[in-house]
Protein backbone atom coordinates (compact mmCIF):
# COMPACT_ATOMS: atom_id res chain seq x y z
CA UNK A 1 0.00 0.00 0.00
CA UNK A 2 1.37 3.42 -1.08
CA UNK A 3 1.67 6.17 1.62
CA UNK A 4 -0.38 8.39 2.24
CA UNK A 5 0.23 12.40 2.56
CA UNK A 6 -0.43 12.28 6.38
CA UNK A 7 2.55 9.28 6.91
CA UNK A 8 4.66 10.73 4.34
CA UNK A 9 4.11 14.13 6.40
CA UNK A 10 5.13 12.02 10.11
CA UNK A 11 8.19 10.71 8.14
CA UNK A 12 9.20 14.19 7.37
CA UNK A 13 8.61 15.59 11.02
CA UNK A 14 10.94 12.92 13.04
CA UNK A 15 13.76 13.45 10.08
CA UNK A 16 16.56 14.72 12.26
CA UNK A 17 16.68 18.46 10.49
CA UNK A 18 13.90 20.35 8.71
CA UNK A 19 12.33 23.70 7.61
CA UNK A 20 9.32 24.79 9.38
CA UNK A 21 7.71 28.22 9.18
CA UNK A 22 5.92 29.96 11.81
CA UNK A 23 2.92 32.72 11.59
CA UNK A 24 1.82 35.21 14.56
CA UNK A 25 -0.21 38.31 14.68
CA UNK A 26 -0.04 39.52 18.05
CA UNK A 27 -2.82 42.02 20.29
CA UNK A 28 -1.66 45.33 18.26
CA UNK A 29 -3.11 43.63 15.17
CA UNK A 30 -1.58 45.52 12.91
CA UNK A 31 0.18 42.93 10.36
CA UNK A 32 1.73 38.92 9.87
CA UNK A 33 5.20 38.22 11.64
CA UNK A 34 6.61 35.29 9.47
CA UNK A 35 9.44 33.19 10.44
CA UNK A 36 11.60 30.73 8.42
CA UNK A 37 12.96 28.45 11.13
CA UNK A 38 15.55 25.57 10.24
CA UNK A 39 15.16 23.22 13.34
CA UNK A 40 17.37 20.24 14.24
CA UNK A 41 17.99 17.66 16.70
CA UNK A 42 20.68 17.71 19.07
CA UNK A 43 22.73 14.69 19.94
CA UNK A 44 22.03 15.28 23.70
CA UNK A 45 18.38 15.68 22.71
CA UNK A 46 18.29 19.80 23.15
CA UNK A 47 17.27 21.50 20.26
CA UNK A 48 19.17 24.00 17.91
CA UNK A 49 17.25 26.30 15.91
CA UNK A 50 18.38 28.60 13.65
CA UNK A 51 16.15 31.49 11.89
CA UNK A 52 16.38 31.62 8.10
CA UNK A 53 14.31 34.81 7.13
CA UNK A 54 11.92 37.09 9.04
CA UNK A 55 9.74 39.67 7.70
CA UNK A 56 6.40 41.42 8.82
CA UNK A 57 4.07 41.94 6.27
CA UNK A 58 1.28 44.77 7.09
CA UNK A 59 -2.32 44.03 6.87
CA UNK A 60 -4.39 45.40 4.06
CA UNK A 61 -6.34 48.53 5.00
CA UNK A 62 -9.51 46.75 4.70
CA UNK A 63 -8.20 44.09 7.57
CA UNK A 64 -7.03 46.81 9.31
CA UNK A 65 -10.10 48.55 9.64
CA UNK A 66 -12.34 45.62 10.06
CA UNK A 67 -9.98 44.55 12.73
CA UNK A 68 -10.44 48.10 14.18
CA UNK A 69 -14.37 47.99 14.52
CA UNK A 70 -14.76 44.66 15.35
CA UNK A 71 -13.05 45.63 18.94
CA UNK A 72 -16.40 47.91 19.35
CA UNK A 73 -18.47 45.77 18.10
CA UNK A 74 -19.40 43.43 15.14
CA UNK A 75 -21.75 41.12 13.86
CA UNK A 76 -21.17 37.42 12.15
CA UNK A 77 -20.41 38.95 8.78
CA UNK A 78 -17.66 41.02 9.93
CA UNK A 79 -16.03 38.15 11.60
CA UNK A 80 -16.54 35.17 8.60
CA UNK A 81 -15.11 38.05 6.33
CA UNK A 82 -12.13 38.77 8.92
CA UNK A 83 -11.64 34.58 9.50
CA UNK A 84 -11.13 34.42 5.23
CA UNK A 85 -9.57 37.56 4.95
CA UNK A 86 -7.08 37.11 7.56
CA UNK A 87 -6.61 33.65 6.19
CA UNK A 88 -5.14 34.94 2.73
CA UNK A 89 -2.94 37.59 4.86
CA UNK A 90 -1.22 35.17 6.45
CA UNK A 91 -0.95 32.88 3.42
CA UNK A 92 0.29 35.58 1.21
CA UNK A 93 2.93 36.41 4.18
CA UNK A 94 4.14 33.22 4.01
CA UNK A 95 4.34 33.36 0.24
CA UNK A 96 6.58 36.36 0.80
CA UNK A 97 8.78 34.65 3.14
CA UNK A 98 9.48 32.14 0.65
CA UNK A 99 9.81 34.37 -2.13
CA UNK A 100 12.16 36.52 -0.86
CA UNK A 101 14.39 33.59 0.80
CA UNK A 102 14.30 31.48 -2.41
CA UNK A 103 12.70 28.56 -0.70
CA UNK A 104 10.34 26.18 -2.43
CA UNK A 105 7.34 25.58 -0.58
CA UNK A 106 8.16 21.70 -0.76
CA UNK A 107 11.11 22.44 1.03
CA UNK A 108 8.94 23.49 4.06
CA UNK A 109 7.81 20.80 6.64
CA UNK A 110 4.61 22.30 8.13
CA UNK A 111 3.40 25.80 9.09
CA UNK A 112 2.57 26.71 12.45
CA UNK A 113 -0.25 29.52 12.55
CA UNK A 114 -1.48 30.92 15.33
CA UNK A 115 -3.82 33.38 14.05
CA UNK A 116 -5.56 36.36 14.99
CA UNK A 117 -6.98 36.62 18.42
CA UNK A 118 -9.92 38.64 18.68
CA UNK A 119 -11.72 37.74 21.60
CA UNK A 120 -10.34 35.56 24.40
CA UNK A 121 -12.14 34.90 27.65
CA UNK A 122 -10.39 32.04 29.58
CA UNK A 123 -11.52 30.82 33.55
CA UNK A 124 -9.90 34.03 35.04
CA UNK A 125 -12.42 36.33 33.35
CA UNK A 126 -15.43 34.71 35.00
CA UNK A 127 -16.53 33.54 31.90
CA UNK A 128 -19.47 30.58 32.53
CA UNK A 129 -18.01 28.65 29.45
CA UNK A 130 -14.54 29.75 28.88
CA UNK A 131 -14.04 30.63 25.20
CA UNK A 132 -11.76 31.63 22.59
CA UNK A 133 -11.15 32.98 19.03
CA UNK A 134 -8.62 33.28 16.86
CA UNK A 135 -9.49 34.21 13.12
CA UNK A 136 -7.53 33.37 10.01
CA UNK A 137 -8.53 30.05 7.81
CA UNK A 138 -6.08 27.79 8.01
CA UNK A 139 -7.35 25.96 4.95
CA UNK A 140 -6.76 28.70 2.98
CA UNK A 141 -3.12 29.19 4.06
CA UNK A 142 -2.99 25.47 2.85
CA UNK A 143 -4.28 25.46 0.00
CA UNK A 144 -2.23 28.90 -1.08
CA UNK A 145 0.89 27.69 -0.31
CA UNK A 146 0.60 24.42 -0.81
CA UNK A 147 2.19 23.77 2.60
CA UNK A 148 0.39 21.45 5.81
CA UNK A 149 -0.46 24.15 8.61
CA UNK A 150 -0.72 23.40 12.06
CA UNK A 151 -2.99 26.03 13.89
CA UNK A 152 -5.45 26.59 16.42
CA UNK A 153 -3.24 25.77 19.54
CA UNK A 154 -5.73 27.00 21.98
CA UNK A 155 -9.10 25.39 22.34
CA UNK A 156 -7.36 21.93 23.54
CA UNK A 157 -6.60 24.04 26.74
CA UNK A 158 -9.69 25.74 27.09
CA UNK A 159 -11.61 22.81 27.12
CA UNK A 160 -9.78 21.23 29.53
CA UNK A 161 -10.53 24.11 32.07
CA UNK A 162 -7.19 26.24 31.05
CA UNK A 163 -6.86 29.38 30.18
CA UNK A 164 -5.48 28.44 26.79
CA UNK A 165 -2.32 31.29 27.41
CA UNK A 166 -0.05 31.74 27.81
CA UNK A 167 1.42 29.14 24.78
CA UNK A 168 4.97 30.04 24.40
CA UNK A 169 6.51 28.94 28.36
CA UNK A 170 6.97 25.67 26.02
CA UNK A 171 9.37 27.34 23.72
CA UNK A 172 11.26 29.44 27.01
CA UNK A 173 11.89 26.64 28.62
CA UNK A 174 13.32 24.60 25.80
CA UNK A 175 15.71 27.25 24.87
CA UNK A 176 15.74 30.00 27.74
CA UNK A 177 16.71 27.58 30.83
CA UNK A 178 20.01 27.99 32.53
CA UNK A 179 21.88 25.38 35.08
CA UNK A 180 22.67 28.61 37.24
CA UNK A 181 20.49 31.36 36.23
CA UNK A 182 17.09 32.30 37.55
CA UNK A 183 15.66 33.93 34.34
CA UNK A 184 12.36 35.72 33.38
CA UNK A 185 11.64 35.60 29.83
CA UNK A 186 9.27 38.59 29.26
CA UNK A 187 7.44 39.47 25.87
CA UNK A 188 6.27 42.58 25.68
CA UNK A 189 3.53 42.27 22.87
CA UNK A 190 0.10 44.18 23.55
CA UNK A 191 0.01 42.00 26.10
CA UNK A 192 2.96 41.39 28.50
CA UNK A 193 3.51 37.95 29.18
CA UNK A 194 6.74 35.96 31.02
CA UNK A 195 8.06 32.38 31.73
CA UNK A 196 9.46 32.04 34.91
CA UNK A 197 12.36 29.07 34.32
CA UNK A 198 14.36 29.04 38.12
CA UNK A 199 18.46 27.60 37.59
CA UNK A 200 17.85 24.28 35.73
CA UNK A 201 14.13 24.20 35.76
CA UNK A 202 12.60 20.97 35.23
CA UNK A 203 8.86 21.40 33.09
CA UNK A 204 6.77 20.95 35.85
CA UNK A 205 8.97 23.45 37.61
CA UNK A 206 7.88 26.43 35.21
CA UNK A 207 5.71 29.36 36.03
CA UNK A 208 4.45 31.60 33.43
CA UNK A 209 1.54 33.92 33.30
CA UNK A 210 0.10 37.18 31.75
CA UNK A 211 1.30 40.46 33.92
CA UNK A 212 -1.16 42.45 32.02
CA UNK A 213 -0.78 45.33 29.70
CA UNK A 214 2.30 45.66 27.62
CA UNK A 215 2.03 47.96 24.26
CA UNK A 216 -1.95 47.82 24.07
CA UNK A 217 -2.87 50.27 26.46
CA UNK A 218 -0.04 52.81 25.06
CA UNK A 219 -0.86 51.89 21.60
CA UNK A 220 -4.89 52.64 22.21
CA UNK A 221 -4.46 55.94 24.29
CA UNK A 222 -1.92 57.32 20.98
CA UNK A 223 -5.07 56.40 18.54
CA UNK A 224 -7.34 58.01 20.99
CA UNK A 225 -5.30 61.37 21.39
CA UNK A 226 -4.13 61.73 18.29
CA UNK A 227 -7.39 60.89 16.66
CA UNK A 228 -5.49 57.78 14.66
CA UNK A 229 -2.60 59.90 13.10
CA UNK A 230 -0.47 57.57 15.13
CA UNK A 231 -0.47 53.92 15.98
CA UNK A 232 2.21 53.72 18.46
CA UNK A 233 4.38 55.66 20.39
CA UNK A 234 7.42 55.94 18.62
CA UNK A 235 10.79 54.71 20.72
CA UNK A 236 8.85 56.41 23.95
CA UNK A 237 8.69 59.89 23.08
CA UNK A 238 5.92 61.23 24.01
CA UNK A 239 5.65 59.26 27.48
CA UNK A 240 9.25 60.71 27.88
CA UNK A 241 7.71 64.32 27.37
CA UNK A 242 4.82 63.84 30.10
CA UNK A 243 4.74 63.11 34.09
CA UNK A 244 3.46 60.21 35.62
CA UNK A 245 0.74 60.83 38.29
CA UNK A 246 1.27 58.78 41.22
CA UNK A 247 -2.05 58.88 42.35
CA UNK A 248 -3.97 57.78 39.47
CA UNK A 249 -0.99 55.25 38.46
CA UNK A 250 -2.17 53.99 42.37
CA UNK A 251 -5.62 53.66 41.42
CA UNK A 252 -5.04 51.89 38.39
CA UNK A 253 -2.75 49.11 39.46
CA UNK A 254 -6.08 48.40 41.81
CA UNK A 255 -7.25 46.55 38.92
CA UNK A 256 -8.49 43.57 40.11
CA UNK A 257 -6.45 41.53 37.37
CA UNK A 258 -3.45 42.42 39.02
CA UNK A 259 -3.94 40.85 42.25
CA UNK A 260 -4.88 37.51 41.25
CA UNK A 261 -2.31 34.40 41.07
CA UNK A 262 -1.32 32.52 38.32
CA UNK A 263 -2.32 30.89 36.04
CA UNK A 264 -4.32 33.76 34.68
CA UNK A 265 -4.45 35.29 31.24
CA UNK A 266 -6.19 38.89 29.48
CA UNK A 267 -6.62 40.64 26.28
CA UNK A 268 -8.01 43.51 25.20
CA UNK A 269 -11.33 42.52 26.50
CA UNK A 270 -9.99 43.62 29.68
CA UNK A 271 -7.07 46.61 28.76
CA UNK A 272 -8.15 47.82 25.19
CA UNK A 273 -10.13 51.06 24.48
CA UNK A 274 -12.65 51.55 27.30
CA UNK A 275 -10.21 51.00 29.67
CA UNK A 276 -7.85 53.65 27.92
CA UNK A 277 -11.10 56.33 27.58
CA UNK A 278 -11.60 55.87 31.02
CA UNK A 279 -8.12 56.55 32.17
CA UNK A 280 -8.18 59.94 29.01
CA UNK A 281 -10.91 60.87 31.39
CA UNK A 282 -9.68 60.88 34.41
CA UNK A 283 -6.52 62.59 33.82
CA UNK A 284 -8.57 65.17 31.89
CA UNK A 285 -10.84 65.74 34.74
CA UNK A 286 -7.36 66.13 36.76
CA UNK A 287 -5.64 68.55 34.20
CA UNK A 288 -3.25 66.20 32.92
CA UNK A 289 -1.84 66.78 29.51
CA UNK A 290 -2.18 63.71 27.01
CA UNK A 291 1.29 63.26 27.16
CA UNK A 292 1.03 62.93 30.86
CA UNK A 293 -1.34 59.95 30.21
CA UNK A 294 0.47 58.26 27.88
CA UNK A 295 3.57 58.46 30.78
CA UNK A 296 1.66 56.94 33.26
CA UNK A 297 0.27 54.25 31.07
CA UNK A 298 3.70 53.32 30.54
CA UNK A 299 4.40 53.27 34.37
CA UNK A 300 1.46 51.35 34.73
CA UNK A 301 2.37 48.75 32.60
CA UNK A 302 6.49 48.98 34.01
CA UNK A 303 5.07 48.74 37.12
CA UNK A 304 2.32 45.66 36.94
CA UNK A 305 5.30 43.68 35.35
CA UNK A 306 7.58 43.92 38.75
CA UNK A 307 4.76 44.00 40.64
CA UNK A 308 3.92 40.44 39.53
CA UNK A 309 7.80 39.39 39.36
CA UNK A 310 8.42 40.75 43.15
CA UNK A 311 5.10 38.63 44.55
CA UNK A 312 5.36 35.70 41.75
CA UNK A 313 8.81 34.73 41.22
CA UNK A 314 12.00 33.04 42.90
CA UNK A 315 15.56 33.58 42.72
CA UNK A 316 15.96 36.29 39.45
CA UNK A 317 19.20 36.45 38.22
CA UNK A 318 18.00 38.25 34.37
CA UNK A 319 15.68 39.25 32.61
CA UNK A 320 15.46 38.40 28.75
CA UNK A 321 13.42 41.20 26.65
CA UNK A 322 11.22 40.01 23.78
CA UNK A 323 7.97 41.78 21.50
CA UNK A 324 7.52 45.16 20.10
CA UNK A 325 7.85 46.87 23.34
CA UNK A 326 11.56 46.44 23.40
CA UNK A 327 11.77 49.38 21.16
CA UNK A 328 10.11 51.80 23.58
CA UNK A 329 12.96 53.27 25.39
CA UNK A 330 10.72 55.33 28.08
CA UNK A 331 8.92 51.70 28.88
CA UNK A 332 12.26 49.58 29.23
CA UNK A 333 13.91 52.71 31.40
CA UNK A 334 10.55 52.33 33.61
CA UNK A 335 10.86 48.71 34.04
CA UNK A 336 14.32 49.04 35.51
CA UNK A 337 13.33 50.98 37.32
CA UNK A 338 10.42 49.76 38.66
CA UNK A 339 12.32 46.40 39.41
CA UNK A 340 15.26 48.34 41.13
CA UNK A 341 12.13 49.99 43.53
CA UNK A 342 11.40 46.65 44.72
CA UNK A 343 14.92 45.25 45.49
CA UNK A 344 14.79 43.37 42.25
CA UNK A 345 18.38 43.55 40.36
CA UNK A 346 18.25 41.51 37.50
CA UNK A 347 21.06 41.68 34.50
CA UNK A 348 19.27 43.20 31.05
CA UNK A 349 19.56 40.99 27.75
CA UNK A 350 17.51 41.33 24.49
CA UNK A 351 16.35 37.48 23.11
CA UNK A 352 18.71 38.25 20.63
CA UNK A 353 21.69 37.67 22.53
CA UNK A 354 20.56 34.13 22.78
CA UNK A 355 19.88 33.89 19.10
CA UNK A 356 16.35 34.68 19.15
CA UNK A 357 15.38 37.75 17.74
CA UNK A 358 13.16 40.21 20.29
CA UNK A 359 10.29 40.77 17.32
CA UNK A 360 10.65 37.52 15.77
CA UNK A 361 10.01 35.20 18.90
CA UNK A 362 7.06 34.28 18.82
CA UNK A 363 6.60 33.47 14.99
CA UNK A 364 9.81 31.86 15.13
CA UNK A 365 7.73 29.46 18.42
CA UNK A 366 4.73 28.67 16.26
CA UNK A 367 7.56 27.20 13.73
CA UNK A 368 8.37 25.00 16.67
CA UNK A 369 4.86 23.78 17.65
CA UNK A 370 4.24 22.91 13.97
CA UNK A 371 7.17 20.51 14.80
CA UNK A 372 5.92 19.18 18.00
CA UNK A 373 2.23 18.59 16.81
CA UNK A 374 3.10 16.25 14.28
CA UNK A 375 6.04 14.75 16.72
CA UNK A 376 3.03 14.01 19.37
CA UNK A 377 4.77 16.40 21.47
CA UNK A 378 2.14 18.41 23.87
CA UNK A 379 3.70 22.28 24.05
CA UNK A 380 0.33 23.25 26.66
CA UNK A 381 1.99 23.22 30.12
CA UNK A 382 -0.99 22.43 32.48
CA UNK A 383 0.92 24.25 35.72
CA UNK A 384 1.32 27.04 33.64
CA UNK A 385 -2.45 27.20 32.06
CA UNK A 386 -4.25 25.13 34.83
CA UNK A 387 -5.15 22.74 32.35
CA UNK A 388 -6.46 19.49 34.15
CA UNK A 389 -3.81 17.34 31.71
CA UNK A 390 -1.22 18.14 29.36
CA UNK A 391 -2.79 17.37 25.35
CA UNK A 392 -1.50 18.35 22.18
CA UNK A 393 -2.37 21.39 20.84
CA UNK A 394 -3.80 22.64 17.41
CA UNK A 395 -5.50 20.89 14.53
CA UNK A 396 -3.63 20.03 11.00
CA UNK A 397 -4.59 20.83 7.46
CA UNK A 398 -3.38 19.54 4.73
CA UNK A 399 -3.35 21.02 1.59
CA UNK A 400 -4.70 17.90 -0.49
Amino acid sequence: MSEGPLGRLERRAWEPEGLYLGLMSGTSADGVDAALVRLSDRPDGGLDLRLEGFQTVPYPDPVQEALARLSTGGGPEAISWLHAAIGEAFGEAAEALLRERGVPAERVVAIGSHGQTVWHAPPSSGATLPHTLQLGQPHRIALRTGIPVVADFRSADLALGGEGAPLVPYFDWKLFTDAYEGRFVLNLGGIANGTYLPPGAQQEQVLAFDTGPGNALIDAAMVLTTAGRERYDRDGRCAAEGRVDPELLERWMAHSFFRRRPPKSTGREVFGLPFVQSCWEEAKARGRSDADLIATLTALTAHTIAEASARFLGRLDRVILSGGGVHNLTLCRMLREAFQQRGLCPSWALSDAFGVPADAKEAIAFALFAREFLRGVPVGLPLVTGARRSVRLGLLVLPD
